[in-house]
């Protein structure tokens, strides 16, 4: 399902200033705010994070910019993001941008806010948060990224805890609720007219506390793991190029779904061939004789020799095109063409009888037998007299 337009989602015009953004994010962010909405509390949620979404990137001049020019698909593709990766990623809490956009106001609370809101923040519990995204560099033959291959790499990365299936404790034991804060993960105080909540110390804010910690994971749910993962390289990657493997980052923290892995493809120099787009570039040292009599080469390709037709008189540098011979197009069907650029090598290592008879050759028509030459002292005897 295609992602909504993030004007779209907040309401606001695309020239909107960073003003009317916050504040559209502040009128949604309190009408759908899960605990605003006790009667269908997950769609509500979903609604929030999506506005959460919306506000994060909107509020960012850098990835307002990138989203402005490329749309959701600069984002996912780290355009401009200079990271190794790539991808600005949307592994946030929407909980937190909320408290960071009203800061210390107790827009739920007993404060001369909360008879219009009737609830607290302080009633937030503990989420689910998504494990963290992981990047990969990933080196491949030049071979290889043109027709694609699978390669095995091993990545270190966080596991739910098989001791404790994820929660912290020893089997047989759960967490249990903060008696500090009462399972909200937050404190209130009031001062005056106004109501103020902070982090329960005690839990640091997750609402539970863990008795019996796992011996595995102490109490974390989490332990480290290296897993071997197979990554398929599809045909036509190029250096730099970025695939993205979801579900294949560390594991979520109490329950969130896990991140994803950025797999970074480096390409290896090849002895022959040089890539330029889709398109493969070659050259091909040619005699003076050939190019000056014509006649026929074979060439290499990624497919196999071919044989080339040299006319007579070719020049030094002259490139002739073969269709459909270079590299296959990412994800799309077709492929490139190649290049294949002619270098006319001078001689070396003449014997005396091969230069009499380059002299004698030399003598039987120079003008006649190089125009380019002639032209240029017209020109040279044109400037100087």
């Amino acid at each position: 399902m295609a992602k909504r337009d993030y004007y779209e989602i907040l309401g606001v015009p695309r020239d909107a200033s960073p003003e009317e953004i916050k504040k559209a994010y502040r009128r949604l962010a309190i009408k759908y705010h899960p605990d605003r909405n006790p009667d269908n509390p997950k769609e509500a949620e979903e609604k929030f994070k999506e506005i959460a979404e919306a506000y994060k990137v909107l509020s960012d001049p850098e990835k307002r910019r990138i989203y402005d020019q490329y749309g959701h698909a600069g984002l996912e593709a780290g355009v401009g993001a200079g990271a190794e990766g790539g991808g600005f990623g949307f592994d946030f809490d929407p909980f937190k941008i909320f408290e960071e956009v009203f800061g210390g106001e107790d827009i739920f609370g007993d404060s001369i806010f909360g008879d219009f809101f009737g609830r607290t923040t302080a009633t937030r519990r503990k989420r689910a948060q998504k494990g963290a995204s992981l990047q990969y560099t990933l080196e491949v033959d030049f071979e290889e990224a043109v027709r694609g291959s699978e390669k095995e790499i091993s990545v270190t990365r966080y596991e739910v805890c098989d001791r404790c299936g994820g929660e912290g404790t020893e089997p047989g034991y759960h967490p249990e609720s903060c008696p500090t804060c009462g399972g909200t993960g937050y404190i209130q105080t009031r001062q005056g007219f106004f109501s103020f909540t902070r982090t329960c110390t005690h839990c640091q804010g997750r609402g539970t506390i863990i008795r019996r910690p796992c011996r595995t994971c102490h109490g974390t749910g989490r332990v480290r793991k290296t897993r071997k993962i197979v990554v398929r390289v599809p045909p036509g990657v190029d250096d730099g190029t970025i695939l993205r493997l979801r579900g294949e980052g560390e594991a979520g923290i109490e329950g969130g779904e896990r991140g994803d892995l950025f797999v970074k493809i480096k390409v290896r120099p090849h002895p022959v061939f040089s890539r330029e787009g889709d398109d493969v570039v070659v050259e091909v040292p040619i005699s003076f004789a050939l190019a000056a009599l014509g006649g026929e080469i074979s060439v290499p390709t990624i497919d196999g020799k071919v044989k080339l037709k040299i006319p007579a008189g070719t020049q030094s540098g002259k490139i002739f095109r073969l269709r459909g011979k270079g590299i296959p197009h990412l994800n799309l069907p077709g492929r490139g063409d190649q290049f294949v650029r002619v270098i006319v090598e001078t001689p070396v290592n003449l014997t005396s009888e091969q230069k009499q008879l380059l002299k004698r050759f030399d003598e039987l028509g120079r003008e006649r037998n190089h125009p380019r030459m002639k032209e240029f002292f017209k020109k040279v005897k044109s400037l100087f007299g």
